[in-house]
C-alpha cells in the first residue's frame, strides 16, 4: 500500500507536475487563473452581505490581504476561500446568526489551527490517511464541486450551455484564456437579461474607507457560541479539504515548492488571525480552489497577488456598491467556474494503482465525503486499516 502524502514530509505522489518557473508570474494566464474560483468566493461573499449584513469592506479586505500574503509566501496558486461549513450554517441560519458571532468563529478557528500546528498534532492525525484515503476525499470534493456546479448552471441553462462550450475550446487555448472570455460572456449575459443593467452600473460610486477594528463589539457569548456552533463543526471539513487534500493536490503539481500538512494548519491559523479583527469571514486554503486556478491557467501565485490587489481596490474605493459589482455575474457562469475546478480536482485520482483494496477504500472515501468529510475521513480509516490486515476481503 501506499504511503501518506499528507505526513510532514512533502513527498511527490508521481503525477506529471506544471512547469513552476520558481517565482510568481503576472502574464495573461496568470490574470485568467485569478479568476478560476470565483464559483465559491462570489456566491458566500454576496450572501454574507445581504443575509448577515456584514460590512463588506472588511471581508473583501481580509481576503485582499490574505490572498497577496499567500501569493507572496507560497508562490503557487494556495487560494484563500471561505470556509463552506462555517458559511453555510450561518447562511442558513442567518435569523439567529449575528455578525459578531462569525467573528468568534473566525477567531476560535485561529486558536484551534495554531494549536494544531505549532504542537504537530496535525501530522500525527494526518499520518492516518493512507494514499486511498486522500485520493477519496479529493474525489468527493471533485465531485461535489461539480454537482454544486451543475445546480448552479440550472439557473440558466442556455447561457450555461454555451459557456460549457466555449470554455471546452478554450481550455487549452495558451493565447485566448478561457476564462477571460468566460467572464466577458457573463457581464454581456446579464446587460442583455437585465433591464435595470445600466440604472445598476450608474448607482456603483466611488467612496474611501478604511477597515475598522471589528473585537470591540465581540462579547463572551459570541465567541462561545460562534465556537460551538460555527467552528467545531468546520473542523473534519477543514482536516480533509484545506490540510490533507491540500497537501497532496500542491505537492502532485508544484513539487519543487512543497508544504505540509504543519505548514498548512498553522497558516489557516494565521489568516484568520488577520481576518477576524479586520471584519472578516472565516477563511481556508481549500484544494478546490487551487484546482480552479490551475483549470484556468495559473500556475505561480502571482494569480492571487493579481486577484487580492482586486480584491483591495474594490474594498477601498467600492465597498458600498459590491453588491452591485459582484450581480454583473450570472451564477450559471459561476456554476461553469465551479464545473471545471471540480473535474480538475478529481483528475488528481489518477496515479492511484489498479490494486481493488485501494480503489474500493477511494470509491467508498469519495461516496462519504459528498455527505461528511469527518464521517468519510473515520469509515476511509477503518476500512483501510482493516482491508489491510486481511479481515475483510473486497
Amino acid at each position: 500500500m501506499s504511503t501518506n502524502p499528507s505526513s510532514d514530509t512533502p513527498s511527490n505522489p508521481g503525477a506529471p507536475a506544471k512547469t513552476f518557473p520558481g517565482k510568481n508570474s503576472f502574464n495573461r494566464m496568470e490574470w485568467a487563473g485569478a479568476f478560476g474560483d470565483l464559483g465559491t468566493l462570489i456566491p458566500f461573499v454576496i450572501a454574507y452581505i445581504t443575509l448577515l449584513k456584514m460590512d463588506p469592506l472588511g471581508i473583501l479586505f481580509s481576503f485582499g490581504l490574505c490572498m497577496i500574503a499567500a501569493g507572496f509566501y507560497y508562490r503557487t496558486p494556495i487560494p484563500i476561500q471561505p470556509m463552506k461549513a462555517i458559511g453555510t450554517s450561518a447562511i442558513t441560519h442567518a435569523a439567529s446568526i449575528t455578525p459578531a458571532m462569525v467573528i468568534g468563529a473566525g477567531l476560535a478557528t485561529s486558536v484551534i489551527w495554531l494549536l494544531l500546528g505549532l504542537t504537530n498534532t496535525v501530522t500525527w492525525v494526518t499520518r492516518l490517511a493512507t494514499k486511498p484515503i486522500v485520493r477519496g476525499i479529493v474525489l468527493g470534493l471533485g465531485l461535489s464541486f461539480i454537482l454544486h456546479g451543475v445546480k448552479m448552471m440550472d439557473s440558466d441553462w442556455p447561457l450555461a450551455a454555451l459557456a460549457l462550450l466555449v470554455t471546452f475550446l478554450l481550455l487549452s487555448n495558451p493565447k485566448i484564456p478561457a476564462m477571460a472570455v468566460l467572464l466577458l460572456l457573463g457581464i454581456a449575459a446579464h446587460a442583455i437579461n437585465s433591464h435595470e443593467f445600466w440604472q445598476e452600473l450608474a448607482q456603483i460610486h466611488i467612496g474611501f474607507r478604511m477597515p475598522s477594528f471589528s473585537l470591540t463589539q465581540l462579547t463572551w457569548k459570541d465567541f462561545l457560541s460562534g465556537t460551538l456552533l460555527l467552528a467545531i463543526p468546520q473542523l473534519p471539513l477543514t482536516l480533509g479539504n484545506a490540510v490533507i487534500a491540500m497537501t497532496d493536490e500542491n505537492n502532485q503539481l508544484f513539487p519543487d515548492r512543497p508544504v505540509t500538512a504543519r505548514k498548512l494548519a498553522v497558516s489557516h491559523g494565521l489568516i484568520n488571525a488577520l481576518s477576524a479583527p479586520l471584519g472578516g469571514i472565516p477563511l481556508c486554503h481549500g484544494a478546490g480552489g487551487m484546482a480552479g486556478h490551475v483549470r484556468f491557467g495559473a500556475r505561480t501565485g502571482g494569480a492571487l497577488i493579481i486577484l487580492g490587489g482586486i480584491l483591495l481596490l474594490v474594498a477601498f474605493f467600492f465597498s458600498d456598491s459590491v453588491e452591485i459589482i459582484l450581480k454583473v455575474f450570472p451564477e450559471a457562469v459561476l456554476g461553469v467556474i465551479l464545473f471545471f475546478a471540480g473535474a480538475e480536482l478529481a483528475r488528481g485520482i489518477k496515479d492511484l494503482s489498479a490494486e481493488k483494496g485501494e480503489i474500493y477504500v477511494m470509491v467508498v472515501v469519495a461516496g462519504f465525503a459528498l455527505w461528511n468529510m469527518g464521517a468519510a475521513f473515520l469509515v476511509g480509516i477503518i476500512l483501510d486499516f482493516t482491508l489491510r490486515r486481511g479481515w475483510i476481503k473486497v
